[in-house]
């Protein structure tokens, strides 16, 4: 059985290792889970998204309960269903499909997934839509099809995302040192339940930043119903090379404005550190650098923390050394496929 310390990191550990184990067939005990946390152990979102990965691979889990710093997880065969899943409120569909992602882009499967499509620490439905998905396609991992059915906020959530997996072949090394010239601009601004001018508000803001700085941003405006009011805003730059983003979330008493402006500026600081990835995707791409074929070398604005926790948890489960110069990231990767 493969050990993982969950005390070098955070929800990030439980997420990688649960989604590596299934890919890999191989039980894993995950013991400190995170500890150093206010509360450590499992929270609500944590269980569900362990419960969700063993589902699809009939594991067997000992220790999975609120709280617990310790689990056990061995699965079984995987087998690819149409599926539904209540995260419960606002839990992070981001963050359950991230846990998802390594084993799925191999099959077709198919999940209609209700929680919060954007939330504090967690990236956006929209984010993964245009960044973190064309991004890995890099690695010739095909693009699922997503469908956001219904928008949600904290606390009460109840977003609905549609999402279709393509099987993947096999997953090839990425090489790429810079992003390359920005094409374009784009994005969306998102309110939910709240007056039309606070939409106008974070969305002109966002699109002034950039003109500002000599981008020109199609920001594509949506106003819709939502449980709980609030609001998002994703925006993204496709570049030659890669797909640089940014998103952020609207703040009980941050104005519109504020929100849309600090996106903005995040987009900018990507662009100007010219890696190939920015900050977010820095991380969320580690797993899959490992299990694709060849040695990867990339770029990213910045290596995170978030980011060497990916990597200390990924070699842990597999027999692979990430190496890191400056902002440079290279590994070389096992050609792992189902």
């Amino acid at each position: 059985m493969i050990e993982v310390d969950g005390a070098i990191g955070y929800g990030q550990v439980l997420r990688t290792a649960i989604g590596l184990s299934v890919l890999l067939k191989k039980p894993v005990r995950i013991f400190n889970i995170r500890k150093g946390r206010p509360k450590p152990g499992l929270m609500p979102q944590h269980l569900t998204g362990v419960k969700v990965a063993s589902e699809f691979c009939n594991a067997e889990i000992k220790g999975l309960e609120l709280g617990s710093t310790e689990i056990e997880f061995v699965p079984k065969s995987l087998g690819v269903v149409e599926k539904k899943v209540d995260i419960g409120t606002s839990g992070s569909i981001g963050l359950l499909l991230q846990t998802l992602t390594p084993f799925l882009v191999f099959t077709d499967a198919k999940l209609e997934i209700k929680g919060g499509t954007s939330g504090l620490g967690a990236p956006s439905v929209e984010y993964l839509k245009h960044v973190t998905y064309p991004n890995l396609s890099k690695l010739r991992i095909e693009q699922p099809e997503i469908e956001v059915v219904q928008q949600g906020f904290y606390p009460k959530g109840n977003g609905i995302v549609r999402i279709a997996f393509k099987p993947s072949k096999k997953l090839t090394a990425l090489v790429a040192y810079s992003r390359g010239k920005v094409k374009q601009v784009k994005g969306i601004s998102i309110v939910g339940s709240l007056p039309h001018h606070v939409l106008e508000r974070q969305t002109n803001a966002a699109i002034k930043v950039l003109k500002d700085y000599g981008l020109d941003a199609e920001v594509v405006p949506s106003h819709v119903k939502t449980l709980s009011p609030g609001t998002s805003i994703t925006l993204w730059a496709e570049c030659e090379n890669a797909v640089i983003g940014a998103d952020a979330i609207g703040k009980k008493g941050v104005r519109a404005e504020t929100v849309g402006e600090e996106c903005a500026r995040e987009l900018i600081k990507s662009l100007e550190s010219k890696a190939a990835l920015d900050k977010y995707m820095a991380d969320q791409i580690i797993p899959f650098l490992a299990i694709a074929e060849g040695r990867s070398e990339i770029t990213v604005e910045d290596v995170t923390e978030h980011c060497r926790t990916n990597m200390k948890v990924v070699e842990s489960m597999l027999p692979v050394k990430f190496e890191v110069e400056g902002n440079k990231i290279s590994v070389e990767g096992l050609g792992i496929r189902l």
